[in-house]
């Protein structure tokens, strides 16, 4: 009889409203509807659901806010992001904003200037992008590594990656995140001088250069937004000169660093965003186009726009009736180059997105410095026309192309070199191949080395030159065998040495963990410099390759600012060499790393 009662309370309570399904839970519906098509499996190329919950809730907030997300968040009601930041992260966000508490510096030099003092400024250490640095700049050698020790740390608040490779000039180090932020901290320090908000999450790296007003003159920081603005800041101030937009489409966004000369901006635009999405079936693909414009450092005057890619027609309708576009794509990753000599700029171009296929995507284009005017166009892969979303091959699908080309993009600048007395162009592209092109005949090539397999995804982010050698290190993210780095005769290509990937320092069962060495390297007397997405930092003797220093930047940090950070992996933006001190970012959450959030800082004892 006893248990006839309990049964029957059982059951009873069983059918009760308090056991019946549990409600979603709150942005749930929001996923499903905008976010499931591409983050619900790994078979998209997105980070799975998985990979998101390795993020803080406030990163995944400010990607939908201000980084990468943003198009796709701007559909959203703050209420259903901050809903889906909370879902994804599995854990709510703070009500305590993190905000960073550096010390203030208590002294205001003024700065030098930046043409004479120690520097590393812009993306390259100067518009050849060689990624050089001398002794007497850098203050650091091969025989000076195994005295570094970290002086300290300084942590970007509310983000999952730390991409913005920081510039040193004029006794400032100025660094940015994708939190929108911009600061002036001291090199030695890390005191701050001033923190100047932006309206969008920042990538580039920063460049400083000379300005001049009728009321006034002094030196400007000139970078870039994911939303595709343009700023020129007081960099003794902070405060801003002037801004404008390099370009209007949704997708529009700057990874690639302004490059000053000659009182121009030279500014590169890529559409991530909408490659991202092209293979959606109800998005209107695809109709954005690289570009490249000058500005007048002074003014934020255009002076001239090159478009990459010709205009985008109509294609014909998808299956939903929704109208597709083309050709699209091209766009430019990385900071353009600038040859004094011959008055041009060099920009290295990315895949197409929609059909039909154009002669100016994997490609290197020369640029009249003047006037924007088409000087020679060098493709190295014709037909590879990519988009996330679509099959190898999609003859019933006018969104996608109609073959799926490798997505072999460049990401890297060319570098201009001088040896023996010859000018080349070499850089390294996804498809594992190291190039070396002759300005001089149309850029022609001049050599080619293989230097991986190839993989589409993870960027070839640069190459350093030291006037002999070529150094770059291998990506190949999508393969069994990540990661290397490799030395090459610039005279004739001829490999110098090789060395193969290293025991990872991460935990292997974490997804990102790999050996892959994409991001940009760096080259000082006697060394090579390059971060691996393990979390590892390496000096690469430049004689045998042999590693001279490393250290693991996989651990939580104390930062001089109070903001909770850490390292993980490395990718993109490579080491600043600068007046005795090495500066490096760690952290890549997203598509092929893991998250961190945290600027290291070097010094000999």
């Amino acid at each position: 009889m006893r248990l006839i009662v309990r049964l029957s309370m059982l059951f009873g309570l069983a059918s009760s409203p308090a056991f019946a399904q549990a409600p979603p839970p709150p942005g749930q519906a929001i996923f499903d509807r905008q976010c499931a098509a591409c983050h619900a499996d790994a078979s998209s190329g997105a980070p799975t659901r998985e990979a998101l919950r390795q993020m803080t809730p406030e990163a995944i907030l400010n990607a939908l806010t201000n980084g990468k997300m943003q198009v796709q968040g701007s559909t959203l009601s703050d209420a259903d992001r901050r809903a889906v930041a909370e879902l994804l992260a599995g854990r709510a966000l703070s009500t305590t904003p993190t905000v960073s508490s550096a010390p203030r510096c208590t002294t205001n030099t003024p700065m030098s200037d930046p043409a004479k003092g120690a520097s590393w400024n812009g993306w390259g250490n100067g518009p050849a992008n060689a990624r050089y640095q001398p002794k007497d700049a850098g203050g650091i050698t091969a025989a000076d590594l195994p005295r570094l020790k970290l002086k300290w740390a300084f942590g970007y608040a509310g983000v999952s990656a730390a991409r913005a490779q920081p510039t040193v000039a004029g006794g400032r180090l100025f660094v940015a995140s994708e939190n929108s932020e911009v600061h002036a901290l001291d090199p030695k320090t890390g005191c701050t001088y001033w923190t100047y908000k932006a309206e969008a999450g920042i990538r580039t790296a920063l460049s400083v250069g000379p300005y001049k007003t009728r009321t006034g003159s002094g030196y400007a920081l000139y970078f870039g937004d994911s939303k595709a603005n343009v700023y020129a800041v007081d960099a003794n101030t902070g405060q801003r000169l002037w801004s404008v937009k390099a370009d209007d489409h949704p997708s529009a966004a700057l990874t690639g660093a302004p490059t000053v000369y000659g009182g121009k901006v030279f500014v590169p635009v890529q559409g991530l965003n909408e490659e991202g999405q092209g293979g959606r079936g109800k998005y209107e693909c695809c109709t954005f186009r690289g570009n490249v414009s000058a500005y007048d450092a002074n003014t934020g005057q255009r002076l001239w726009k090159y478009y990459t890619v010709a205009e985008a027609k109509p294609r014909g309708r998808n299956k939903d009736g929704i109208q597709t576009w083309g050709p699209a794509g091209g766009g430019i990753w990385s900071s353009p180059t600038v040859d004094a000599r011959r008055r041009m700029i060099y920009i290295a171009t990315g895949n197409g997105y929609a059909d039909p296929p154009q002669p100016t995507t994997d490609a290197i284009i020369a640029l009249d410095i003047e006037t924007g005017a088409v000087k020679w166009i060098r493709q190295v892969t014709p037909n590879d026309q990519w988009t996330l979303g679509c099959q190898p091959q999609n003859p019933d699908r006018p969104e996608c192309p109609s073959v799926m080309g490798p997505d072999f993009d460049f990401s890297a600048s060319p570098t201009l070199t001088r040896v023996n007395g010859r000018d080349l162009i070499v850089l390294p592209q996804k498809a594992g191949i190291a190039w070396a092109l002759d300005p001089d005949n149309e850029g022609n090539v001049v050599w080619q080395l293989r230097i991986g397999q190839g993989s589409g995804l993870g960027g070839q982010w640069g190459a350093a030159t030291d006037g002999q050698n070529m150094y770059v290190g291998v990506n190949d993210f999508l393969t069994g065998n990540p990661g290397g780095m490799h030395a090459i005769h610039l005279a004739d290509g001829k490999p110098v040495w090789h060395v193969g990937p290293q025991p990872t320092l991460c935990d292997k069962s974490v997804r990102g963990c790999v050996a892959a060495q994409g991001g940009a390297v760096t080259v000082i007397p006697g060394a090579v410099l390059s971060g691996s997405l393990d979390g590892g930092l390496r000096a690469y003797s430049t004689t045998d390759g042999k590693i001279i220093w490393q250290f693991d930047t996989n651990r939580p940090f104390d930062t001089i600012n109070g903001v909770k950070a850490n390292g993980a992996g490395m990718d993109g933006a490579g080491p600043v060499v600068a007046g005795g001190m090495l500066f490096v970012n760690s952290g890549y959450g997203g598509l092929v790393g893991r998250p961190g959030n945290v600027l290291l800082a070097f010094g000999l004892e």
